[in-house]
């Protein structure tokens, strides 16, 4: 399991992973405390289950979670509010359909209730058979083409002009930039490696250093390679490891 603990106050949020921890050792728990690190965790691994401050660092956290409801995989995640005002309750639940919430300052036998309970849930329900997800890439005028994305091993964009790597072979799609198609495949597997790259993460086979700044990616069964930038290493290790 995948738990974020989105809180400003260290103190606070170190005694709420200490009580997830307790559950569990094997469950991964990623720590922020304001918007833009929240976001960035939260697609570059899949969260399971979220515990987010109403008022993060600089922002909202309210906010935050309306952000999280845009993205399909994580419509209807579970997530839990962490305030010391009921005042913005019933608002979250409106906008955000949260799960649940807790006052400050932390009950953690009720933390800790709760968060096995979502565990089992996701136990129970991983069995479950989900239908193979897919993107729809317009080649050329009038002609598309589904994709599956368990399918695509990398993503190269150059000038505007995409080339999609698949184990059924690589597609051009034009007037696509990296950052678009990101957004309309919206897939925690699939990460940025470079700003020209992006990789499917369970395709890696080797990740080898050119350079202090410069890595080459391969891949299983496919004869080319992807470009690493250091400035996205260390999230792409944390995932391949």
């Amino acid at each position: 399991m995948n738990v974020l603990l989105a809180e400003d106050d260290e103190i606070q949020r170190k005694n709420l992973k200490n009580t997830i921890q307790q559950i569990d050792k094997y469950i991964n728990i990623y720590e922020c405390e304001d918007r833009e690190e929240a976001l960035r965790i939260t697609i570059n691994n899949k969260i399971d289950i979220f515990y987010i401050d109403i008022s993060l660092k600089n922002s909202s956290g309210l906010d935050f979670a309306m952000d999280l409801r845009q993205i399909p995989l994580y419509e209807f995640s579970f997530i839990v509010f962490l305030t010391t005002n009921v005042e913005y309750i019933t608002q979250s639940f409106k906008k955000v359909h949260c799960y649940d919430y807790i006052i400050k300052p932390y009950d953690a036998a009720e933390i800790v209730d709760m968060t096995k309970r979502f565990i089992a849930h996701s136990e129970n329900t991983k069995s479950a058979p989900r239908d193979k997800v897919y993107v729809i890439f317009e080649l050329i005028k009038g002609i598309s083409l589904k994709v599956y994305v368990d399918d695509i091993i990398f993503i190269e964009v150059k000038l505007r002009t995409c080339m999609v790597h698949t184990v059924n072979g690589a597609y051009k799609v034009n007037d696509l930039g990296l950052k678009n198609i990101l957004k309309l495949i919206s897939c925690y597997n699939i990460i940025q490696c470079h700003r020209s790259f992006a990789v499917n993460v369970n395709h890696i086979r080797e990740i080898v250093s050119i350079d202090n700044r410069l890595s080459e990616i391969y891949f299983e069964d496919y004869d080319k390679s992807a470009l690493l930038g250091y400035k996205f290493k260390d999230t792409i290790m944390e995932q391949f490891k």
